[in-house]
């Protein structure tokens, strides 16, 4: 039985496990979680019963499974398949679309299948935090419409006050970071209202904003003399690879390389 499995439990609100494998010839005997499960198969193709009735799960749909709902699991094809699994907490999307979830539980959304995309991007190999909780958020948001029957449009969002609030957030707390839930929670508004009036407003989301801003910082601590090491630790990265890779991908170079043409 040949098998590739990765999983973790990522520090993100209302995320229990991200579960990432390549099957070929496994099969999932009747179970049940108790959490949402959330499906993008890559490669092959899935045949699945969900309460005694079948379906399939392909690389055109994103594929929900509601909690607490017996299942199954197969390869369609014989050269196996490749998924990536979120794991949803159950309040997430509520007790009441189980249901729904149960009757329709594949989605044809090239919109919803790329936000859970760039949210498994987000989630590895360290949990982008600020990142995470908002793709987590519009991925959620995307969920709810289609269970409620009630897909739209993105809404447009001019809230410059609540967007500057949360820029000087960003900047008071450049090191420990924000928390999107948290956050919102706290200021009375949806974590997709203040994401969507920050990018308005400033022109980048949340999240890039705060790496932005921890690159600039960290540029300035390596110029003063600090190792790299301790430069990432300092501005609220997990560690020095961490710092690197966005260091790179802003810069066009390492921090190290940064300091020593100083």
């Amino acid at each position: 039985m040949a098998a590739d499995v990765v999983a973790w439990r990522p520090a993100v609100p209302g995320l229990t496990e991200v579960f990432h494998a390549r099957f070929t010839d496994h099969v999932y005997p009747p179970h049940t979680h108790d959490a949402w499960t959330l499906l993008l198969v890559d490669d092959g193709a899935v045949r699945y019963d969900l309460d005694r009735h079948a379906h399939g799960a392909s690389p055109a749909a994103v594929t929900l499974l509601p909690p607490g709902v017996p299942h199954d699991g197969r390869s369609q094809f014989p050269g196996g398949f490749r998924k990536r699994v979120l794991y949803l907490e159950p309040a997430t999307l509520g007790e009441q679309r189980v249901g729904t979830a149960v009757d329709r539980p594949a989605f044809a959304d090239r919109v919803l299948r790329d936000r859970v995309s760039r949210l498994h991007t987000a989630l590895a190999p360290h949990p982008e935090g600020l990142e995470a909780e908002s793709r987590l958020a519009f991925v959620l948001e995307r969920l709810r419409q289609h269970l409620d029957r009630a897909v739209a449009a993105a809404p447009a969002v001019r809230d410059d006050p609540l967007a500057d609030r949360l820029r000087d957030l960003l900047d008071a707390r450049l090191a420990e970071g924000v928390s999107l839930e948290a956050t919102a929670a706290a200021w009375a508004v949806h974590p997709t209202h203040l994401v969507r009036a920050f990018t308005r407003r400033h022109g980048l989301p949340p999240h890039r904003y705060l790496t932005g801003r921890r690159v600039d910082r960290a540029r300035r601590l390596l110029l003063d003399g600090l190792p790299p090491a301790e430069v990432a630790t300092a501005v609220g990265f997990f560690d020095q690879a961490h710092l690197t890779r966005h260091f790179r991908r802003m810069l066009a170079t390492t921090p190290a390389a940064y300091a020593r043409s100083a």
